[in-house]
C-alpha cells in the first residue's frame, strides 16, 4: 500500500466511518443543528383573526344599534333626570346591559352623573348598574342640557 493519500487513489472515502453523513456527525452537533434550522413558515393562528373579526368598530356600532332602550322607558331613568320632558327622555338612547363600547367613543353615564362624560377603552361593556347613553347618538342640545359642555372628556380607567 502506498502513502499516497491524493484524490488519485482508490478508496472510498469515510468507509470506516461510515459515510460522509456520520462523519457530519462526529464534526457537528446534529441534533442542534437539526432544531436550529428553518423548517419553513410558521402555522397561521386563525383564532386571533377571529376574534379581532368580532370586534370590529362597524361590528359594536351595529350592536350599539340594535341594543338601545328609549329612556322614557326606563323608570330610574326618568326619576334621575326630573327636568327632562317625555319628548326629550324618548330621545335618549340608553345602551343595554353587555353592549360593547367603541374604544376612544364618548359617552355618559346617567346613574353616575358626577363622573361626567368619558371615552371607553377597549374591551369595555355596560353593565347592569348603569344607564349609558353615547354622545354620537344624542343630539347636541339634549347632550349639552345633560352632560354639560365638557370640552375634554377623561379617558375611562377600569378599578
Amino acid at each position: 500500500m502506498s502513502d499516497d493519500h491524493s484524490p488519485g487513489d482508490g478508496r472510498n472515502r469515510y468507509s470506516d466511518s461510515g459515510g460522509p453523513e456520520q462523519r457530519h456527525a462526529e464534526t457537528h452537533d446534529v441534533a442542534r443543528e437539526a432544531m436550529t434550522n428553518p423548517t419553513g413558515p410558521e402555522p397561521v393562528d386563525e383564532s386571533f383573526a377571529e376574534d379581532l373579526a368580532q370586534q370590529t368598530p362597524d361590528s359594536i356600532r351595529q350592536e350599539q344599534i340594535d341594543s338601545v332602550v328609549p329612556g322614557s322607558d326606563d323608570k330610574s331613568v326618568r326619576e334621575g333626570l326630573p327636568e327632562l320632558d317625555n319628548s326629550q327622555l324618548s330621545r335618549l338612547s340608553i345602551l343595554e346591559t353587555g353592549t360593547p363600547l367603541e374604544q376612544g367613543a364618548v359617552y355618559y353615564d346617567l346613574s353616575d352623573r358626577a363622573r361626567g362624560a368619558f371615552k371607553a377603552i377597549g374591551g369595555q361593556d355596560a353593565d347592569a348598574q348603569s344607564r349609558i347613553i353615547a354622545k354620537r347618538d344624542t343630539d347636541y342640545e339634549l347632550w349639552n342640557e345633560i352632560a354639560g359642555r365638557d370640552g375634554n372628556p377623561s379617558i375611562e380607567r377600569p378599578v
